[in-house]
């Protein structure tokens, strides 16, 4: 039972970023409230700190903290894959595309498409964005929160959600992409010494790794421990479908997706932008320890008659079933004392509230810029700001619609991923062959995401409808793959039956040869994205190598 020391803990922890959210959004004079570059970039201040903690706080939400110690007491730290080819997706983000987005001054990445291809391919993305940011981004974290919530303080799922919704759109709306990088900045902290804590705490009970391995042994699942699994394993995620797969998925999310990248948008700099996206790359090494690994913990735990998983037992077909989604919440209950168990909460809200900020100024950004402007090209800041905040509204609203049909998937986070796996081929696509190389036409561009996006629902449905199907087997991360192939077929086709015709603005976004990007020297010393890379490349395949 929650204590009522835990409650005012979370509570005050509540009031202290709605109060921080809101000074950070309006302290600024009256004029530059409502300038448009300032709601929706900051004003282009940021640094690399900030920049660096922003991304992986809107990154990691509720949703992790949860369905990663899902999948750690399921399947080991297989999951925590998602975590680690993060890493290499952003450098490509800080090598590749970060340059192109900050010399061109893009408020958003459709009108990076705009510049490079044409209003088509601007108008596409936009829709398919605000419609993932209030899938993926904002109804999935309400569904993991909202679980959480009920378990702990038996709250009903929709009410603490429609609060929890309130306070968020409250200094978000009001405040801009400034109040939610300050906001996301204390979180990813609050965020990270929560999950140590768990981690801690699970390890002690356990008696350390030796026992965790003890364990595994006995249970003969010393797999568990494996990130590399072989072809043909049942998970589905074998190291051809995560090294084949994941690009797809990581570069949409990473450097396609305005949720994620706003936050190097609204850098001071170049540089800045590029060691803050790679900062975020070294804090994405800390989930597959701090995340994925105390439901390991927690599976050993529950082996070794040292955790009672009883209130998330059922019986079916006269067999105990667990039911998994609830192992984050037992951790925190059973293995917390009072006092720490509030901090957990809050560290579970700052994952919460830190991502649906992230996508509540994304869908501002994008409604205004992208759709409203199109039509109104003379409208004021202010008018812009007023659009933004009502579309963010907007999107609140049909974010919790979507909980009933979203909460239907056993595992929150492969169901995130699972429909991330269909709609990210055809953006990856044209934003690839759109960066290196030079013939991609904007026609091209245009057919490859309406067909792609087509083509992925198609697939989406026939899986739904009828798992027993051919496309029904193939694992998620494999039809990523397959669903890209098609995507760059068709887009290279039509760019030879529509050739390009470059603006001047076209002809100075893409590279003229892979090398091309590196020549920028970059600030002097350790601090350059260079060695900032390289060193980040090194210990992931160090990491890889140990974990195999």
């Amino acid at each position: 039972m929650i204590s009522t020391t835990d409650i005012v803990i979370t509570i005050g922890y509540i009031i202290f970023i709605v109060t921080i959210g809101l000074w950070a959004g309006t302290r600024k004079k009256k004029a530059e409230q409502t300038s448009s570059n300032d709601y929706f970039l900051a004003g282009k201040t940021l640094k690399w700190p900030m920049i660096g903690l922003a991304l992986f706080a809107t990154n990691i939400s509720c949703l992790h903290l949860v369905s990663l110690a899902q999948s750690g007491f399921d399947s080991g730290l297989l999951n925590g894959n998602f975590e680690w080819m993060a890493a290499f997706t952003l450098i490509l983000l800080a090598v590749f595309f970060i340059p192109f987005y900050i010399r061109s001054g893009v408020t958003t990445l459709p009108d990076f498409l705009e510049r490079r291809y044409n209003r088509a391919c601007r108008d596409w993305l936009a829709f398919i964005s605000i419609i993932s940011a209030v899938i993926i981004h904002i109804a999935f974290s309400f569904l993991a929160g909202g679980i959480v919530l009920e378990t702990l303080f038996g709250i009903n799922m929709y009410t603490s959600i429609i609060a929890i919704a309130a306070l968020t759109g409250l200094y978000t709306i009001i405040g801009g992409l400034r109040a939610v990088v300050v906001t996301e900045t204390i979180q990813s902290i609050v965020l990270i010494a929560g999950a140590i804590i768990i981690t801690i705490f699970s390890w002690n009970k356990l008696g350390g790794w030796e026992n965790l391995t003890t364990v595994l042994q006995q249970q003969d699942s010393m797999d568990k421990l494996s990130m590399i699994r072989p072809i043909g394993d049942e998970s589905g995620m074998s190291w051809i479908s995560i090294f084949l797969g994941y690009p797809i998925l990581g570069i949409w999310y990473w450097c396609a997706d305005q949720t994620i990248v706003q936050r190097a948008l609204g850098a001071k700099n170049e540089d800045q932008a590029k060691a803050g996206v790679l900062f975020c790359g070294f804090i994405k090494i800390l989930p597959v320890f701090i995340f994925v690994l105390p439901g390991l913990f927690a599976y050993a735990l529950y082996k070794s008659n040292l955790m009672d998983l009883s209130s998330i037992q059922t019986v079916v077909d006269g067999k105990t079933v667990v039911n998994t989604k609830g192992i984050y919440t037992l951790m925190i209950t059973q293995l917390l004392p009072s006092g720490l168990i509030g901090i957990l909460v809050a560290a579970l809200l700052s994952g919460l509230m830190s991502q649906i900020a992230g996508a509540l100024n994304s869908i501002a950004t994008l409604s205004s810029y992208d759709l409203y402007k199109r039509f109104k090209p003379q409208t004021s800041d202010k008018k812009l700001v007023t659009v933004g905040r009502w579309s963010a509204s907007i999107a609140l609203l049909i974010s919790i619609g979507l909980l009933p049909l979203l909460n239907q998937y056993t595992s929150l986070f492969e169901g995130i991923n699972d429909i991330i796996a269909h709609i990210a081929p055809p953006i990856t696509c044209v934003f690839l062959l759109g960066v290196f190389w030079k013939k991609a036409s904007g026609k091209a561009a245009q057919y490859t995401l309406w067909l792609g996006s087509f083509l992925g629902i198609v697939v989406f449905a026939i899986n739904k409808l009828n798992p027993d199907t051919l496309i029904g087997k193939i694992p998620f991360m494999m039809m990523a793959f397959y669903l890209f192939i098609a995507c760059v077929t068709i887009q290279v086709s039509c760019s030879y039956i529509y050739p390009v015709v470059h603006t001047e603005q076209s002809k100075k976004l893409y590279w003229n040869s892979f090398w091309e990007p590196l020549q920028v020297k970059g600030w002097p010393g350790m601090g350059n994205y260079k060695f900032l890379s390289a060193l980040l490349l090194t210990i992931m395949v160090v990491l890889y190598c140990y974990f195999k």
